[in-house]
């Protein structure tokens, strides 16, 4: 479906419940499934999240991810892990374009039995679960932290537990750091100092429920609708104020963009305030990259100039996120610049209205853009995509105050 958005007020407030991470939803799934003891509350109700739990209850021998990116990477380690088991992992043709040799690459260094059934490098795989002996792997660790984290999720079940090398730049710590915090409440211990991670074995472990801390990500989305608006109050839960997702750094970013940030109990309160405007943005987001597209969207519809690095892992997402952005920014009159790894935006004083913006089966274009209809009528495209990440988005916008009209494509 294609849906019309539009806002007519000047302010709105409401409260919105946005369900559990997804990325620690799916961290703790893997866990779950090595360590049975480990019960889990508050999961994301997110396509991916969906998908990795239906792929780890399968019994098939083809098993179909679709898009989900990290489904693929954890479900790599983990097949190649259970002895005897053997799988074909497949996914969708963006799917298929999406690299993994890295981490095959770092788990036939273990022993894991996994070939290529197309393109070298690429999905679709096929796995044959074996023992893995060995207990120290490099890997190479400036392309993506997910790599790194199927790797950390495994160790506790290997023999002998697991020492990770890391060559090069690590991508993404925090994903890393919360990777090695669900490991530790679960009872497992591990260590991340300068290049080397070390993770010990686990045999019983106690039980435990662990209460999943709602997306930071898709709080992003709020963030900028408070931004954009000439007067709002949203009110999102459940949040830490300690939270173990990077993401978190949402809150003082947009804390320059005019949105105030006030923790109660597990209660987000964004408020609109004044603020002095930065003539230009300039931000590294190399540990929270997700944050790109909510971020350059913000500032298009704030008129402000921003400088953005640290991207180089969004060519490899849903799409090369870097060229999409250039693409429809430009559609609605600013000006974009990208390189390997960073963007570079020139706002444009009147926004064009009216405009269809493309998400080319990327949940966060059309969640970025959204809170563009503040400032413009907007169409989004294939405005389903949201549920791979957001399923109740467009609900949320209506409980808002927006129109949300869904038309047809043609």
């Amino acid at each position: 479906m294609n849906v019309q958005l539009s806002f007519s007020s000047e302010a709105f407030s409401g409260a919105v419940k946005v369900t559990g991470s997804k990325s620690e939803s799916n961290r703790l799934l893997i866990l779950q499934a090595l360590f049975p003891q480990i019960k889990l509350a508050n999961l994301s109700n997110s396509d991916d999240t969906r998908v990795l739990q239906s792929a780890l209850a399968s019994k098939e021998e083809v098993i179909d991810i679709h898009h989900a990116g990290t489904a693929m990477r954890f479900l790599t380690a983990y097949f190649a892990t259970k002895e005897g088991r053997e799988v074909v992992l497949t996914g969708s043709e963006r799917m298929q374009e999406r690299p993994v040799k890295i981490l095959v690459e770092a788990l036939r260094q273990l022993g894991a039995d996994i070939q290529y059934l197309k393109n070298e490098g690429f999905p679709p795989l096929k796995i044959v679960g074996q023992k893995l002996q060995k207990s120290e792997v490099t890997v190479q660790s400036n392309i993506s932290s997910q790599y790194i984290s199927a790797l950390m999720l495994i160790a506790p079940s290997l023999p002998h537990g697991l020492q990770i090398n890391l060559d090069g730049k690590v991508t993404s710590v925090p994903y890393i750091e919360m990777t090695l915090r669900f490991l530790s409440d679960c009872g497992i211990n591990g260590s991340f100092e300068n290049d080397r991670i070390v993770i010990e074995p686990a045999g019983n472990i106690p039980q435990k429920e662990v209460l999943i801390e709602s997306d930071w990500s898709s709080a992003s989305y709020f963030y900028s609708l408070v931004a954009l608006s000439e007067e709002a109050t949203v009110t999102i839960s459940s949040y830490k104020e300690d939270s173990y997702q990077g993401d978190q750094v949402v809150a003082g970013i947009y804390k320059q963009l005019g949105v105030q940030t006030i923790y109660e109990n597990d209660i987000l309160h964004l408020k609109k305030c004044d603020f002095k405007r930065p003539r230009n943005l300039v931000l590294d987001l190399s540990n929270s990259p997700d944050l790109a597209q909510t971020i350059a969207v913000t500032c298009l519809g704030l008129g402000i100039k921003c400088d953005l690095t640290g991207l180089h892992t969004l060519r490899i997402k849903e799409t090369d996120r870097l060229q999409a952005l250039k693409t429809e920014i430009e559609k609605l009159g600013g000006q974009v610049d990208i390189t390997a790894d960073s963007l570079h935006l020139i706002p444009v004083e009147n926004l064009k209205a009216g405009i269809k913006i493309a998400t080319y089966k990327d949940h966060r274009m059309a969640l970025a853009f959204a809170p563009l209809a503040l400032k413009v009528p907007l169409e989004i495209e294939e405005a389903e995509v949201v549920s791979k990440s957001f399923p109740g988005f467009w609900n949320d916008l209506e409980n808002l105050g927006f129109s949300v009209i869904n038309i047809s494509k043609g």
